[in-house]
């Protein structure tokens, strides 16, 4: 036993008092604490004891026109991958019968959902739009569009060129893909028409329309021969189809491919 004792010893320094001891304010810092991992201005003390990122959410997006490489940035763990196909070049208009091209169809679509963790880089392939046909000319498919990360593969077919026959059908969007969550095939490019020779309104078909909602629709149809655009119907938007040629007159050319990356932590 402490007889000797009289009264409390009195503690000064970061815990003061003489009987009940008080923590001073600021006093406990990051050097003294057990925590696991590193500290730093993105990273929390967990309920566990433990120094992590901040929580997720979007973070950054990566778009790509041509093809090339994607790249994880740093803390990114999942992405959403939307994959364009390019669109199917317009149809040329005949030179004879008063037959104007059809529309080419659209590239097709996919949205892909990811886990990319344990993946680093993705091989990023953008499908060509396709040309328009020069007169007599059917119009050029559009380029296949896909993501290949070693683990998932996303592809997305072209569209089809337009006709250039009076043959009344449409030409066939880009056929659904594959490794998407959501797979979808591009709009039909419009059939091209026979005009009366009685008049000089030489209607041809216009593209398909992607679902990838950038830019405006597939090439709009011609309206009178004399029109000043008559040999450029083109896309104005990524993987819509260009618009048919009027009678003896080229189609346009369709819109290209696109992939975009939208990155979470």
């Amino acid at each position: 036993a402490n007889t000797a004792k009289v009264t409390n010893a009195t503690h000064t320094g970061d815990v003061t008092g003489a009987t009940a001891l008080t923590i001073a304010a600021d006093a406990v810092d990051i050097a003294m604490l057990s925590a696991t991992g590193t500290a730093s201005a993105s990273t929390f003390l967990r309920g566990d004891n433990a120094w992590s990122a901040a929580g997720g959410g979007f973070n950054s997006i990566q778009v790509f026109t041509a093809s090339g490489t994607w790249t994880k940035p740093a803390d990114i763990t999942k992405v959403m991958v939307h994959v364009v196909a390019g669109g199917g070049g317009g149809g040329g208009g005949r030179v004879a019968y008063n037959y104007s091209g059809g529309g080419g169809g659209a590239g097709g679509n996919a949205l892909k959902f990811l886990d990319v963790s344990s993946i680093a880089s993705s091989t990023i392939t953008i499908g060509a739009g396709g040309a328009g046909g020069a007169v007599d000319t059917v119009g050029t498919t559009g380029g296949v569009s896909s993501w290949v990360d070693g683990t998932n593969t996303i592809t997305c077919n072209g569209g089809i060129g337009g006709v250039i026959s009076g043959s009344g059908y449409n030409s066939a969007g880009g056929a659904v893909g594959s490794g998407g969550d959501i797979n979808s095939g591009g709009g039909s490019g419009e059939t091209n028409a026979r005009t009366d020779a009685a008049t000089t309104a030489y209607k041809s078909g216009t593209g398909g329309v992607s679902g990838s909602g950038f830019g405006g629709p597939g090439g709009g149809a011609y309206g009178d021969q004399t029109a000043p655009d008559l040999n450029h119907p083109d896309a104005t938007g990524y993987g819509h189809g260009g618009a048919g040629g009027a009678k003896n007159k080229a189609g346009g050319d369709s819109g290209g491919g696109l992939i975009w990356v939208e990155e979470y932590k």
